[in-house]
């Protein structure tokens, strides 16, 4: 004869319950370590890094960081191109030479729009867009308008500058971001970078920069382009003269000390960028130099202008970006940088 309280029935009961409880209860152990480790890891970050096709990057350091280059657009003799896929330097320094009409234009807000909406999609959470001065082009305006409408913030910067003056800034972002940086850091990476880098070039003839509008205060060179081989450079956005010499020679020879001059002056390391259309041995030897004689160059890169900038300021012209690395403070040992 069984009690009350002892029927198997009950008896299986309260084991039912008893196990739902501890299940219950464990669910409810393993929810609140799920919270609190939520609360303790920050929320994931993925910055990436957008520049145009005017920072003339070496694409296997655009693959290496991720950066998304947006191509600026060639027309020549009415004819349309994309810099970078459909028309080459060499083909643009032959028009110049054969006097055919060349012009640059902008890419669209559209475009922008669209290089933004896909790297969201990616699992971007910030995008930071770095543009070639906007006294030389509507580029950094473009995508200004289509970073207001886009699915997650964008920060459009005005680099003030071109080529690789810009695209080491860039890197420099990328860089920080694939280190887990969030929008402030990479932001400030790129800005250290472009603060105190320069870009000095010199140009076998100002007709280029004329035709197209950018001369800007040299056009005052103007009057004895004929007689001079101007030195000029990219301060605030626009072009400048910084000095004139009689010879192409001492043009390139005062190009490489200016370069020197400004490298020291930073007081650390310096990448350094030398550009140029169809000069590619005055080029070489403008790098040699400045291997030998920079202290502390972490990188001396040869680097053919594209189409766009070629149009401007046309065939022979050699440039010099120097970007100084903040932090990169220089040993006494530093004496300069093995050819890459």
């Amino acid at each position: 004869m069984t009690t009350e309280g002892s029927r198997p029935t009950d008896r299986l009961g309260d084991r039912l319950g008893e196990l739902v409880g501890q299940r219950l209860r464990r669910w409810s152990r393993n929810r609140a370590a799920d919270l609190a480790r939520e609360e303790a890891e920050p929320p994931r970050v993925d910055v990436r890094l957008v520049t145009d096709s005017t920072a003339y990057l070496p694409e296997d350091l655009v693959t290496e960081h991720r950066i998304e280059v947006v191509p600026l657009h060639v027309v020549v003799a009415g004819r349309e191109h994309v810099e970078g896929r459909d028309i080459t330097a060499a083909q643009v320094a032959a028009a110049l030479n054969e006097y055919t009409i060349v012009t640059t234009s902008r890419p669209s807000p559209a475009v922008f729009a669209e290089v933004y909406s896909r790297l969201a999609a990616e699992g971007a959470t910030h995008v930071v867009s770095v543009h070639l001065s906007s006294q030389m082009s509507g580029t950094y305006e473009a995508a200004t308008l289509a970073a207001a409408e886009a699915s997650v913030p964008v920060v459009a910067i005005d680099s003030e500058t071109i080529g690789m003056a810009m695209g080491f800034a860039v890197i420099a972002g990328a860089e920080r971001a694939s280190r887990g940086g969030g929008l402030e850091s990479v932001l400030a990476a790129v800005n250290s970078r472009l603060g105190p880098s320069s870009v000095t070039f010199y140009v076998h003839t100002l007709e280029h920069l004329r035709r197209g509008g950018r001369i800007g205060a040299a056009s005052a060179l103007l009057g004895s382009a004929l007689a001079i081989k101007p030195i000029l450079s990219v301060r605030d956005g626009r072009i400048v003269p910084v000095e004139k010499v009689r010879t192409s020679a001492r043009a390139i020879a005062r190009l490489v000390a200016l370069a020197v001059e400004q490298a020291e002056a930073s007081g650390v390391a310096v990448d350094i960028a030398v550009h140029h259309l169809d000069s590619a041995d005055r080029a070489e030897a403008v790098a040699t130099q400045l291997r030998e004689r920079v202290r502390g160059a972490r990188s001396v890169l040869v680097l053919e202008l594209g189409a766009v900038v070629g149009a401007h300021v046309g065939p022979g012209t050699v440039a010099v970006a120097v970007s100084p690395r903040p932090g990169d403070v220089l040993e006494p040992q530093d004496a300069g940088v093995d050819p890459l």
